[in-house]
């Protein structure tokens, strides 16, 4: 089996790891616009060669993983390039843009629109880890659109990596992705910024900063080049939950100028709610892992 890996960072490369974990007979090559990061995955055992596009006509499978505004502008040309019987993955973040690029196109069932939550604030080959994937969310779009051959092989292969799968349409991902993605990435930069532009001024600010900062703003030090494209192609659905958010902020800001301590100490009390939550997520997730 010949996979084709287009774009050795954190995802690509950890999907290429758990790819030759679990098929000793695969073959993975590598193609990125970044000759370090070639180099990089070949010393550590993510690819077993590099490629180019031209070659695309041996894969049986093909892992689309760079920045999405590229994802729109490369996937017609991948889909123009495999045999009838391969399949396309793309992994970005965001899903109605990068679905309409190839609505049309005459092998769009040899593709699958699918966003594995799963990830860390590293970037490049050097990020890419063994069993990423375990126990995470797969999102994806549009299934009935992808030949039910190939969705069975797509499945069974994220199945066997340890993803849950959930089904939505491209505008559905993109609007709940915001809220529980994008906007902690917004708020992360944010932060961060904040907090630099008062270290100028006082230099050891960084050492009062515990482990609620660091955890914090630790998205911060994800890649603007991954991320700018991000927010550019879900502007319209970001741009609601940023303002929600900046209003909380806001109402913060007021009930402290306004001394409204019992008001604050409601709101904090009620968004304590979000500890039930998430461990009611991670339970269901845990049963359904067998544990």
């Amino acid at each position: 089996m010949n996979v084709f890996v287009i774009g050795l960072g954190l995802i690509g490369g950890s999907l290429a790891l758990d790819l030759k974990a679990i098929n000793s007979r695969a073959t993975i090559f590598g193609i990125d616009t970044n000759d370090l990061h070639l180099e990089k995955a070949l010393e550590l055992g993510l690819i077993d060669e590099k490629a180019a596009f031209e070659d695309l006509s041996q894969a049986d499978w093909v892992i689309l993983a760079i920045p999405v505004d590229k994802m729109t502008e490369v996937l017609p040309q991948i889909l123009n390039g495999i045999k009838d019987e391969a399949i396309v993955l793309d992994v970005g973040s965001t899903k109605e843009q990068i679905c309409k690029s190839v609505e049309n196109h005459p092998k769009r069932r040899n593709f699958m629109a699918a966003h594995p939550i799963a990830g860390t604030e590293f970037s490049g080959p050097s990020a890419a880890q063994r069993g990423l994937f375990i126990g995470k969310t797969n999102i994806i779009c549009e299934v009935e659109k992808t030949a039910s051959s190939l969705q069975q092989k797509a499945l069974r292969f994220f199945n066997d990596i340890g993803m849950h799968i959930r089904y939505m349409d491209p505008k559905s991902h993109d609007k709940h992705i915001a809220y529980v993605s994008h906007l902690s990435h917004i708020s992360s930069f944010m932060l961060g910024k904040t907090v630099i532009e008062k270290e100028k001024n006082e230099r050891d600010i960084f050492d009062m900063a515990g482990s609620g900062f660091e955890s914090t703003v630790r998205l911060a030090k994800s890649s603007p080049s991954m991320w700018t494209p991000i927010f550019k192609q879900n502007k319209e659905e970001l741009l609601k939950p940023l303002s929600e958010y900046i209003d909380n902020l806001n109402r913060f800001k007021e009930l402290l100028e306004n001394d409204d301590f019992e008001a604050i100490y409601a709101e904090m009390e009620q968004t304590n709610r979000i500890k039930e939550i998430l461990e009611g997520i991670n339970l269901k997730k845990e049963r359904s892992n067998g544990k």
